[in-house]
Formats: C-alpha cells, structure tokens, sequence
C-alpha cells in the first residue's frame, strides 16, 4: 500500500510503501517505485526466515545481522563476476580491434 506525501511540484515524489519483514511491519518512506520496495521486503523477509530456519536462532537482531552479512556475500561475489566478465570483454573487444586494425593495414 502506497500513499503521496505533498512536496513541491520540483521535488520528485516520495511515497511511503508498507511492507512486513520477519513479523514486523515496517513505512517505507522513498522514491521507489511500491511493487520494488515490497520485492526487496521479500527478499529481506526470505533470507532472514532461511537465516531463522538454518541457525536455531530465535533473537531478531542477530538474524538480521547474519541476513545482512550474507546478503553483503551475495552482493560482493556477484561484483566480483561483474568486474571478470567486463575484463574478458574488453580483452575480446581489443583483439577484435586488433583484428580490424591488420586486416585494415593489409588490405591498403
């Protein structure tokens, strides 16, 4: 559920998004879009029940914290892949290059 708060007409609008996370009801105050704060509400709600679920553990703090630390893992190995996949690119793009420039320089 979403609702407008009154801003001037230059500012861009924020909307307060409620969402429940491991029992806890929680206003969202923000400029995203209601349907992707409620997704990121779920993913929160999922991985602190499979924190709950895996660890026995009962106390709400630690469990966020353990969701936080593995949501953070999560985050750090898929920059990791980001940044390998983005230097295979460039190095095939600079043999490409590399390709077009001798073709070019036997060609003239």
């Amino acid at each position: 559920m979403s609702e407008q708060n009154s801003n001037p007409s230059w500012e861009a609008p924020v909307s307060v998004t409620k969402v429940e996370i491991f029992g806890q009801s929680y206003q969202i105050r923000g400029e995203l879009d209601e349907a992707y704060i409620a997704e990121l509400a779920r993913q929160v709600d999922a991985k602190m029940r499979a924190v709950a679920e895996a660890t026995g553990l009962v106390d709400t703090q630690r469990i966020a914290v353990l969701a936080a630390l593995a949501i953070a893992d999560e985050l750090n190995a898929l920059r990791e892949r980001q940044q390998r996949v983005e230097g295979e690119l460039r190095d095939r793009a600079e043999r490409c290059i590399n390709l077009v420039d001798r073709a070019l320089q036997q060609s003239a």
